[in-house]
């Protein structure tokens, strides 16, 4: 792994104070406004204002920048084909879909990263629920995963990829939405804070600042029981991975961390382009278990000394 790796899928700036309206109480299928991250004329039909289809909707500017990742169900020939569009919360389901390609057939050739050739991460729009799955690819280009997500609600569906073909296809991140149906009631974003407890009697501390425009380093520490967690377990090649969702229109990253040893510090380089708020999830193995560690980040704020 490169030192000093940086976040780059923050393409575009944040240009607004994102909000959405929620209701509470109890529905089938939950409704609800969704942010995005362009003009506010822009169709609801995708988050990053591309249409379902992958072509651009009402009101985006023409010649704007790339949008952020995960903001888009189809960029450069590819598209995101989820074949399982709402779930029932609490409830066992299986999650399938495809990846589509050029031709409109699904890819079943994928370069491996990190030992996977595909990345699913799921997140509800308030960020109160987060999971990074890891579905199997059957023959005929079709993946699935278990999951049973506890909150209803909408959530957003991320596929991190690249596909091997001939044409040099690129690492992409595509999204799509997902309805989970039962009682629906959001939650408040958890405060900035520079500790956060994590099951087990783990805890992980984030030191660093988000600065917008500029390179930063965050360094985060494990303990247990207080003690500095210095035999980390490799997960998917690396000592901890770190998926970045801004709150609002949930623009996605998923980077992994600079060269170092097996902790305590896990560290990974950083830049965004603008002030915003964003949820960072760290996952690390020890023990023989991968754990998870949420954050409330607002970018242009001290972190931790």
């Amino acid at each position: 792994m490169g030192t000093g790796l940086k976040i780059t899928a923050f393409a575009a700036a944040l240009a607004a104070t994102f909000g959405a309206a929620y209701g509470v109480g109890r529905g089938v299928d939950p409704i609800m406004e969704r942010p995005n991250g362009h003009a506010a004329h822009a169709e609801p039909a995708g988050r990053g204002g591309a249409a379902r289809d992958g072509h651009a909707a009402h009101g985006e500017a023409v010649g704007a920048a790339e949008p952020p990742g995960g903001l888009q169900i189809a960029e450069g020939g590819y598209a995101l084909d989820l074949k399982t569009p709402r779930l029932e919360a609490g409830r066992a389901a299986e999650i399938r879909f495809a990846v589509t390609g050029r031709d409109g057939r699904p890819v079943t050739a994928f370069k491996s990263e990190h030992g996977k050739e595909l990345h699913l991460v799921l997140a509800s729009d308030d960020l109160a629920v987060y999971r990074h799955l890891h579905p199997v690819r059957a023959a005929d280009g079709t993946w699935s995963v278990p999951a049973e997500l506890p909150e209803a609600g909408g959530y957003r569906v991320f596929a991190d990829f690249t596909p091997d073909d001939t044409k040099g296809a690129e690492k992409l991140v595509l999204g799509a939405d997902l309805a989970v149906s039962g009682t629906y009631a959001p939650k408040d974003l958890p405060a900035p804070t520079a500790t956060v407890q994590v099951e087990d009697g783990y805890a992980v501390s984030l030191a660093g600042d988000l600065t917008p425009g500029r390179a930063a380093e965050l360094k985060l520490s494990v303990t247990k029981d207080g003690r500095p967690v210095t035999d980390l377990e490799p997960y998917l090649g690396a000592y901890g991975h770190l998926v970045a969702l801004r709150a609002g229109d949930l623009a996605y990253l998923h980077v992994h961390p600079n060269e170092g040893g097996p902790g305590p510090v896990v560290s990974f380089g950083a830049t965004v382009p603008s002030a915003g708020t964003y949820r960072l999830f760290l996952d690390f193995q020890h023990g023989g278990k991968v754990r998870t560690a949420g954050f409330t980040v607002a970018a242009g704020g001290h972190l931790a000394a």
